[in-house]
């Protein structure tokens, strides 16, 4: 006390140094806890330090459905669509040139039918060739290879010498046209998720301007000038598209599978740009895909019923919509009408005696003949509408199974005799059923399998539904000469299996994305929903 004292001033009066040395006094026998309660309360106000974030990613899936539909998808439409215009032109030929080889070469039933069945075989073979090529090295180089290899032998086709150098000319056609279908995928992993169950099917108003196209142009061409010059004028289209790819990119899809993400952010944002829309934010993460295009993956367990399933609804699809297109013009061409023959038909005599009579029919297609086939063929576009609405409120499964079932119903009603009219109303709701059938199928095999095997899963389909294809000209053109009955019960009893087939198909694909694979990408899916954790804050609590 006499220390504390001592520090005072003199000049301090008494009741003024008691009170100070009173504070003093407690001041220091107070004890320490305000101080540890500012001293955490310190701590509290102090904001922590920022924990590293990782980088925002987003998928090609992302980005796709982020951009949206624009210029770009149109272009995109218009170009990959017109494929179809070449190919149905292509196709739709042998139909509309069959009478004139027929008379000029002195052909049999079953060598007509030979021609269109090695179109398909060429076809066929081709098919799962161009489907492993696309799935290794890209969509884009097929389609461009395919065309120039069609566009060459169809310029050759017109230049053959004989029957046999015919065959074989458009067999190689065939093995061309076989690569077209990658036109299909590279608009599909293009297109946004809910935009693929309508422009699809619209792509098939190119199939339809080119078979009346050919039509239009085989009713002016082949009676002045030949069929020859109509097999060079068909291979124009073709020949035009090749120019035009140079403004259609490479898959994005596919890029980032084999570890190009570099070229497939430039595609990416090439697309955004030109439909003035935004890419998401972050970096381009995909798995490295190094085993792709391999046979073995389509017969893997996961994959197994939906591929056989598949193969069986192609072949028998295939199988009735060019039984359709070749039975039609048999029907006009020998007017097979309630099983009669036409009384007009010319029968061609080789040499000089009667036991060398040959069974050819020079029976030239009038024009009312070419108006019923343009006629019939308008009907593929006739249920287009409805076929988009089944596709994307009814699911694929369910909406195909149903136009199945009626194409096997109709098929049954070419046997009623009745008048041309009522001929030519029946060829139209077919040829409308076999296209809508068609537009299901293509689309439902796009989106089943993921792109480490999408082009082989669509080759192998298209390859094996050119069995179905080479198998009905025989069916159209020979055994309905014998017996239309029997050739019609055949056609609706394959159609309606190919129905059941598809109401048990495994997988609906309706508002499903696009698959990257089955294990590579359930890594980066993990990472990146992750990432969107973390950036909506779901996993601090954890």
């Amino acid at each position: 006390m006499y220390s504390i004292i001592c520090l005072l001033p003199s000049s301090t009066s008494i009741r003024e140094a008691v009170w100070k040395i009173r504070t003093i006094w407690k001041m220091a026998t107070k004890r320490t806890e305000p101080v540890t309660i500012i001293s955490l309360r310190k701590l509290s106000q102090e904001t922590p330090e920022p924990q590293p974030k990782e980088p925002k990613t987003f998928t090609v899936e992302d980005a796709v459905e982020t951009i949206g539909f624009g210029r770009f998808h149109i272009a995109l439409f218009l170009i990959m669509g017109s494929t179809g215009i070449a190919e149905a032109m292509e196709i739709m030929l042998i139909a509309v040139v069959s009478p004139v080889i027929r008379c000029e070469w002195q052909l049999e039933n079953w060598q007509v039918a030979l021609v269109t069945t090695m179109v398909f075989f060429g076809y066929m073979i081709c098919s799962i060739l161009f489907g492993l090529l696309a799935d290794r090295y890209g969509r884009w180089k097929v389609l461009f290879l395919s065309f120039l290899w069609g566009a060459y032998f169809s310029l050759l086709t017109s230049f053959s010498p004989s029957y046999i150098w015919f065959v074989f000319l458009r067999m190689m056609v065939g093995c061309g046209v076989s690569g077209h279908a990658q036109g299909l995928i590279i608009k599909t992993e293009f297109l946004p998720t809910k935009y693929r169950g309508y422009m699809l099917p619209l792509s098939q108003v190119f199939w339809l301007a080119g078979s009346l196209l050919i039509i239009g142009l085989a009713s002016v061409v082949i009676p002045t000038v030949g069929w020859r010059w109509l097999i060079r004028i068909a291979s124009i289209p073709g020949i035009v598209l090749i120019l035009a790819f140079k403004f259609i990119p490479e898959s994005a899809r596919f890029n980032v599978s084999t570890g190009n993400t570099q070229a497939a952010l430039a595609t990416l944002e090439r697309i955004a740009k030109m439909n003035r829309s935004v890419m998401p934010e972050g970096r381009l993460v995909e798995p490295t895909l190094k085993k792709r295009g391999r046979f073995a993956d389509l017969l893997d367990a996961k994959y197994l019923r939906t591929t056989l399933q598949i193969w069986v609804i192609w072949l028998g699809i295939s199988f009735a919509y060019y039984g359709v297109i070749l039975a039609s013009a048999e029907m006009l061409e020998r007017d097979l009408v309630c099983g009669s023959q036409s009384e007009s038909e010319v029968v061609v005599t080789v040499g000089v005696s009667e036991e060398s009579q040959s069974p050819c029919h020079c029976h030239m297609f009038a024009p009312s003949d070419y108006q019923t086939m343009i006629i019939s063929t308008i009907g593929e576009i006739a249920l287009n509408p409805l076929n988009i609405l089944g596709i994307n409120f009814l699911g694929r499964r369910l909406s195909l199974s149903i136009t199945m079932g009626c194409t096997a119903v109709f098929f049954l009603l070419l046997n009623i005799c009745t008048s041309s009219a009522g001929l030519i109303g029946f060829l139209f709701m077919l040829r409308a059923l076999v296209a809508a059938n068609f537009n299901t199928i293509y689309i439902y095999t796009a989106e089943v399998y993921p792109t480490t095997m999408r082009a082989l899963g669509l080759g192998t389909s298209g390859s094996l539904c050119r069995i179905g294809a080479m198998v009905a000209p025989f069916i159209s053109q020979v055994l309905m000469s014998a017996s239309l009955l029997g050739a019609l019960c055949l056609f609706s009893s394959v159609c309606v299996v190919c129905a059941i087939s598809a109401f048990t198909l495994p997988i609906e694909t309706k508002g499903r994305a696009l698959q990257v694979s089955d294990a590579g990408s359930q890594a980066v899916l993990h990472h990146h929903l992750l990432n969107k954790g973390n950036e909506l804050g779901v996993w601090k609590s954890f």
